[in-house]
C-alpha cells in the first residue's frame, strides 16, 4: 500500500493527481486544498471517470485538514500562485516562499517519513527553503523542474528532428528559470544517435533558445502557467520512487560538493529510487556548459538571497 499527497488542487496540483491516480502509481491518492470544496469536486470528478477509465486508486479530496494526509510515503507541493503573462518565476517569491514553509510543516506533522517533490516556483529556491525549514535529509527533498524542462526540451528536439520524442534522450540542467537553464546539446541523442546527426548547428540553437523560453512560451499562450506537463512530470519523479525504478532525471538537489557546489539546490541528474535522490551523477560538461552551470548557480543563489530564513 502506498499514499502520495498532492497539497494544491490548481491545474498542475490537479493534473499530477489524476496521472497518478489513472496510472495507478500509488494505492491512495490526497489532494489538498485551501479553497472549500475544490479538492473535493476534482477527486469526485475523477472518481466518475475511473467508471471509463479503469483505475483503482483511493481518491481523497479535502479543505485544509492535513489529518487527512497522514502516512503518506511521498508530498507533493504544487502550493502558490501561478505565473501571470510577464511575471518571472523569481517575482513569485516573497508569496509563495510563505505558502510553500507553511503547508510543508503542515504535511510533515502527519507524514514525517515522507519524501517531498517540489514544484512551487521559483522551484530551486523553494526546493532550498525546505531544506532549511525542515532539516530533513538531503535525499528527501527534490525539486522537479528538471523532469519538466528535460521534457520540453524532448519536444522541440522531436519537432526539429521529425523522430518520435519516445526515442529522444534529452537533459537539462541548472536552475528551472528561462535564464539559467542549460539544455545539453552535447549530450542529446536519438536512440543512440547523436542528435546532431539529425539537427544542423542552426536547429539545435533555436531548440535550446526554444527550451529556455517553453515555460514563458505557453503562458503568454495560455494567460496563465502550463499545467499538463508539469503534472505529468511530477507524477514521473513519484512513479521512480515508489517503484523504485532508479531513474536517472534531472532534478533540483541540495548540493555538496557535487559539480564544484555546496549549500544550494539546482538541476543535476540524480538517480531517483525509493530512498528518494539515491545517487547525483557526475557528467563531463564542455567548458561552455561548465561556465553556463557556474552562472546559473549564481543567479539561483541571488534569488535565495531574497529569503528570510
Amino acid at each position: 500500500m502506498s499514499k502520495v499527497t498532492v497539497i494544491g488542487a490548481g491545474a498542475v496540483g490537479a493534473t499530477c493527481a489524476n496521472v497518478l491516480a489513472c496510472r495507478e502509481v500509488a494505492s491512495e491518492v490526497v489532494l489538498i486544498d485551501i479553497k472549500q470544496g475544490l479538492s473535493e469536486g476534482k477527486m469526485l470528478d475523477m472518481f466518475q471517470a475511473s467508471a471509463t477509465m479503469d483505475f483503482k486508486t483511493k481518491l481523497t479530496g479535502v479543505t485544509n485538514d492535513y489529518k487527512q494526509t497522514a502516512g503518506s510515503d511521498i508530498v507533493v507541493v504544487t502550493s502558490g500562485i501561478p505565473r501571470k503573462p510577464g511575471m518571472t518565476r523569481e517575482e513569485l517569491i516573497g508569496t509563495n516562499a510563505n505558502i510553500v514553509r507553511s503547508v510543508v510543516g503542515e504535511a510533515l506533522k502527519y507524514s514525517p517519513r515522507a519524501i517531498f517533490i517540489i514544484v512551487s516556483n521559483p522551484m530551486d529556491t523553494m526546493t532550498y527553503l525546505t531544506h532549511k525549514a525542515t532539516g530533513l535529509p538531503k535525499s528527501r527533498i527534490i525539486g522537479m523542474g528538471g523532469a519538466l524542462d528535460s521534457s520540453r526540451f524532448r519536444c522541440y528536439l522531436s519537432k526539429a528532428s521529425g523522430c518520435h520524442i519516445q526515442d529522444i534522450e534529452g537533459m537539462v540542467i541548472g536552475g528551472h528559470g528561462d535564464t539559467t537553464m542549460i539544455p545539453l546539446a552535447s549530450k542529446a541523442s536519438i536512440k543512440g544517435v547523436p542528435a546532431e546527426k539529425f539537427i544542423s548547428k542552426k536547429k539545435m540553437a533555436q531548440v535550446v533558445a526554444d527550451t529556455m523560453v517553453g515555460g514563458a512560451t505557453l503562458t503568454g499562450l495560455l494567460g496563465t502557467s502550463a499545467w499538463y506537463a508539469p503534472g505529468a512530470a511530477a507524477a514521473s519523479v513519484v512513479e521512480s520512487i515508489l517503484k523504485d525504478e532508479k531513474r536517472i532525471i534531472p532534478c533540483s538537489c541540495m548540493l555538496d560538493g557535487e559539480y564544484g557546489q555546496s549549500d544550494i539546490c539546482i538541476g543535476v541528474p540524480a538517480v531517483i529510487g525509493r530512498k528518494g535522490i539515491e545517487k547525483i551523477v557526475p557528467i563531463d560538461l564542455t567548458k561552455e556548459e561548465q561556465s553556463k552551470f557556474e552562472a546559473s548557480a549564481e543567479a539561483v543563489r541571488k534569488v535565495n538571497g531574497l529569503l528570510a530564513l
